[in-house]
């Protein structure tokens, strides 16, 4: 075969331009971190590469969801602490409302305390967050929490039962919010009579019933308040009854009767002097002689905010109650207040469950970047040591190419002669 100039220097030619071009390739893949520079030479690797960038960015999304959920939680959790200090404070005011010595006056103060503490809570619980939002009023967070009607004299609830969520993985959803009608409309009201007059008959001219032990008047009440929707009034009443002596000089004596007229069962009876008679907790003051009956009633079990807790208290305080009738609302406030502390505590309890899960799962999310990014990394992104190390190969290459190409251009025939 016979080697012209022309093929030599063609050959040449090409084996420098081959030499560029590796080099120009290897220098792209140390510069842009690619082990590819396009998919046609490995469809398979950017196929599963796809895959896991998808999980990337799911995975940023989550993280700025989270970022986002713990902000409002922090927020909601330091509103629902300053609210319970101040119901505690509240509690307290309502404690020392209940010392004897105190004067009218004294409680007309005390009553005025309790108003600048509402105006706090109305605002506390009307909290939005840093895009205006309120946050206790649910799905309806447009819309103020509580407002004040002023035809009722009561703070009524403008929300609805719904609790926004947000995703922060892959099938974890995580409440961002916590509605007014389970923090502050779901405390139970203090179990009470229906009156405390109750209706007097026969020998009995007046009579009052009063609670004086809440505890054991509790158990009574729940073991004895029929909740069925078709229950008759009597179902929920009760009565002493005065039974005289049976024989001159023998004492009147008093028996607890249902709603119905029959000893209730266990029988319960005893010796009538004039003194108070006491059963369940509640203390029955009644005037006249036997025979004669005095009927009360158990009350529904209710739901009481607290704010209309503490609009009670501010208006029996200064309504000038005395004796039974202030321990009575004092003991509605006390009760109601701790029931209100105790339902912000079992939210913030939750709140904190949240949190912690969060935190596990920021964990979690971070764990599973690494090894996606690591995963994209082995099937896309170069060895940078080995991509240099290729770079120097066709460099070194291109340059033995010149070399050789400038050492044949000066070949000549005269060069053997």
């Amino acid at each position: 075969m016979r080697l012209s100039n022309n093929l030599m220097y063609q050959g040449s030619i090409n084996k420098i331009l081959d030499g560029q071009q590796g080099v120009a390739n290897a220098q792209e893949r140390v510069t842009t971190g690619k082990k590819y520079l396009s998919t046609s030479e490995s469809p398979s690797a950017y196929s599963q590469a796809s895959l896991y960038i998808n999980k990337i960015q799911t995975n940023e999304q989550h993280t700025k969801n989270i970022n986002q959920l713990n902000g409002r939680l922090e927020t909601e959790e330091s509103i629902l602490m300053s609210i319970n200090t101040t119901i505690q404070a509240a509690q307290e005011l309502t404690i020392r409302a209940g010392n004897g010595a105190m004067s009218q006056t004294d409680l007309e103060t005390i009553a005025g305390e309790l108003q600048e503490l509402q105006k706090s809570l109305v605002n506390l619980m009307n909290s939005q967050s840093e895009d205006g939002k309120y946050i206790f009023s649910g799905y309806q967070d447009s819309t103020q929490t509580y407002s004040f009607d002023t035809s009722t004299g009561l703070y009524e609830y403008q929300g609805d039962q719904g609790q926004h969520s947000v995703t922060i993985a892959q099938g974890v959803h995580v409440k961002s919010s916590d509605n007014g009608f389970t923090t502050f409309e779901k405390v139970n009201a203090r179990l009470n009579v229906t009156s405390n007059d109750g209706v007097f008959a026969g020998g009995v001219t007046s009579g009052t019933v009063y609670v004086k032990n809440q505890a054991d008047f509790d158990t009574f009440h729940q073991a004895n308040y029929d909740l069925s929707p078709t229950a008759n009034a009597a179902d929920n009443s009760f009565q002493v009854e005065l039974v005289a002596g049976v024989n001159p000089g023998d004492p009147d004596t008093y028996v607890i009767n249902d709603g119905y007229g029959n000893p209730i069962s266990p029988a319960v009876t005893g010796e009538f002097t004039g003194e108070p008679i006491e059963f369940a907790g509640m203390e029955f003051k009644l005037e006249g002689a036997a025979p004669g009956t005095f009927d009360f009633s158990l009350q529904q079990p209710q739901k009481e905010n607290v704010l209309n807790t503490m609009q009670n208290l501010i208006t029996n305080l200064n309504s000038g109650l005395e004796g039974d009738g202030l321990h009575d609302a004092l003991a509605d406030g006390l009760v109601q207040l701790q029931n209100a502390s105790d339902q912000v505590v079992f939210t913030q309890a939750s709140l904190g469950a949240r949190m912690i899960l969060v935190e596990r799962v920021t964990d979690t999310n971070s764990a599973l970047d690494i090894n996606n990014k690591a995963n994209k990394a082995s099937l896309v992104e170069v060895d940078m040591a080995e991509a240099i190390s290729d770079l120097t190969k066709h460099e070194t290459a291109l340059q033995a190419s010149q070399a050789t190409f400038g050492r044949l251009a000066n070949l000549s025939l005269f060069d053997y002669l």
